[in-house]
């Protein structure tokens, strides 16, 4: 937007110079006040960001078996536990004016997870069900695009919210199982963990801080959902007795984050 400043005290010096011009016949030159460029806010910026996933909400993974007579059956974790790690990212982004902004991001996180199912005795002369422990963990990119609105500087606190859309990997490790049935150690097994991407979205909403006129403090909140997926496949032995396809699926997991970071112009 171009706008011509006027000022009032140049505007009342200017008319007492006319009058003595006027009176006096002296001519005074006349001070052009030249017009001034406001730019909106817009252009490049990059991004680092450090996160804190507090709570992990993940939907019970359903686990594939053999049983003692050969038939494949399945059962769900009935008790999952997830590691509250951190995560790291970055990104580049575009502001295209005072109140809209959008960026492509990557973020790294992992997690170890323990979990509990129950079938029926697999062990030979033994009956009852056997109680089973599982133990892995995965590592995970997470692609996403984004979109933000700020709504409004205050003393250069702006507060914002935003959405987000992309897809991420998750890489799980073996799955190690221990079985216990009718209170005796029954049997151990390992299974191959499985890779796979994901659809992804995600809610945030937070507050930046201008540190200078190009670097801002951004702290916030993040709600990310991520769809389930392949976690782990039969083993050699499973495979020999005609197991076929994926022996363990997760469900997803919903990861609730407080983010801070910095964001760095670059016009």
């Amino acid at each position: 937007m171009i706008v011509r400043k006027t000022i009032l005290g140049a505007a009342l010096i200017a008319g007492l110079s006319a009058g003595s011009a006027l009176a006096g016949g002296e001519v005074y030159p006349v001070i052009d006040v030249p017009e001034v460029a406001i730019g909106v806010a817009q252009g490049w910026y990059i991004r680092g960001d450090l996160g804190y996933s507090g709570w992990i909400d993940g939907g019970d993974p359903r686990y594939n078996y053999i049983n003692s007579l050969g038939v494949q059956q399945s059962t769900d974790f009935d008790d999952t536990r997830f590691s509250k790690p951190f995560s790291y990212g970055f990104g580049m982004g575009y502001q295209f004016n005072d109140y809209l902004r959008t960026d492509l991001t990557a973020d790294f996180f992992n997690s170890s997870v323990d979990g509990k199912s129950q079938i029926g005795s697999n062990c030979p002369f033994v009956g009852g069900s056997c109680n089973l422990t599982h133990d892995t963990g995965f590592d995970a990119i997470m692609v996403m695009a984004n979109g933000y609105i700020d709504l409004g500087t205050y003393a250069g606190l702006t507060p914002y919210i935003g959405g987000g859309v992309g897809a991420t990997n998750i890489q799980w490790d073996d799955v190690k199982t221990r079985a216990t049935c009718g209170g005796v150690p029954c049997f151990t097994t390992t299974n191959p963990g499985e890779e796979s991407w994901r659809f992804t979205y995600a809610l945030m909403a937070g507050a930046s801080y201008d540190l200078t006129n190009r670097i801002k403090l951004d702290v916030g909140y993040r709600y990310s959902d991520i769809d389930g997926g392949k976690m782990a496949g039969y083993n050699s032995a499973e495979k020999a007795l005609g197991a076929s396809g994926t022996k363990v699926h997760d469900e997803g997991f919903q990861r609730h984050e407080i983010r801070a970071g910095v964001r760095v112009t670059t016009w």
